[in-house]
């Protein structure tokens, strides 16, 4: 069922420890008591950040339903509030493992998921020896009263993905990341930019557990004309998204151009093949 605003929480802290699971869910409840409808954590909140280092652990995948997606749907369903959140899956069927973001409902329903797509391998970000890229395009997610999409991190920063969402008709992308506090004016850059190209709401949320790597840097929501709407180191920041915003944005300069969706994918083959 649609609705004309969605309101959101961005929560910046990771849950990995002894009491992680009881924090989440006292930070659901309280996100839900100031009006959240849906909650966005970092990247692999339920995680130390594994790629700080190339060491493959066993215990740091899991198979679908594993432990910290049970977390996960657990803390949404106590608080009744809507969740992004993520873990490492093996798909049982190649082995393989995957950056997922797993989407639960305010019942701890699963879904949507979403393979991480553009993965770095450098200095504290090894993210190849840990997990392989995503093999599906994002999808617009339609439980939560506005039209949503989820990219992670590093995925922004190729713009077809967000392209993609908004011309599905994604009035929001939500994009859980762990970054570096020196990186952030080029990523609010990116961001701004995919929110304007898109004509969609930009929401970003960072790791902030600078212990391995000096991951930092604010929470964020930009609106479809590329307006920051709040930028903060607050544990958790609170906006509402109004489709109004987003229809006006669809009306106006960039918004009303057509994609030209069949060029550009032609032009893509041929690089391709």
């Amino acid at each position: 069922m649609s609705q004309e605003s969605l309101t959101i929480a961005l929560i910046g802290e990771v849950f990995f420890d002894a009491d992680g699971e009881a924090r989440l869910s006292a930070r659901l409840a309280e996100a839900k008591s100031r009006g959240a409808e849906l909650v966005l954590l970092p990247e692999l909140a339920l995680d130390s950040w594994v790629p700080a280092t190339q060491e493959v652990r066993d215990a740091d995948a899991e198979k679908p339903d594993g432990p910290r997606h049970r977390t996960l749907a657990r803390a949404a369903r106590s608080a009744g509030i809507g969740v992004v959140g993520g873990a490492i899956i093996r798909d049982p069927a190649t082995g393989r493992r995957h950056n997922t973001a797993l989407v639960f409902d305010a019942s701890g329903d699963l879904v949507a998921t979403y393979r991480k797509v553009h993965l770095p391998e450098e200095d504290g970000f090894w993210e190849t020896s840990h997990y392989v890229p995503g093999d599906r395009p994002p999808e617009v997610i339609r439980a939560f009263g506005m039209p949503v999409g989820v990219q992670i991190c590093s995925d922004a920063n190729r713009p077809e993905g967000s392209h993609l969402l908004g011309a599905m008709g994604a009035e929001a992308i939500l994009l859980p990341r762990a970054t570096e506090a020196g990186s952030w004016e080029r990523w609010k850059l990116v961001l701004r930019a995919n929110a304007v190209t898109s004509t969609a709401y930009v929401l970003s949320v960072n790791r902030r557990d600078p212990i391995a790597i000096p991951l930092g840097g604010p929470s964020i929501a930009i609106d479809p004309h590329g307006r920051v709407v709040a930028e903060s180191l607050d544990p958790m920041v609170v906006v509402t998204l109004s489709r109004a915003v987003v229809e006006e944005a669809r009306h106006v300069y960039p918004g009303y151009m057509p994609v030209r969706a069949g060029l550009y994918a032609d032009a893509w083959r041929t690089l391709s093949s």
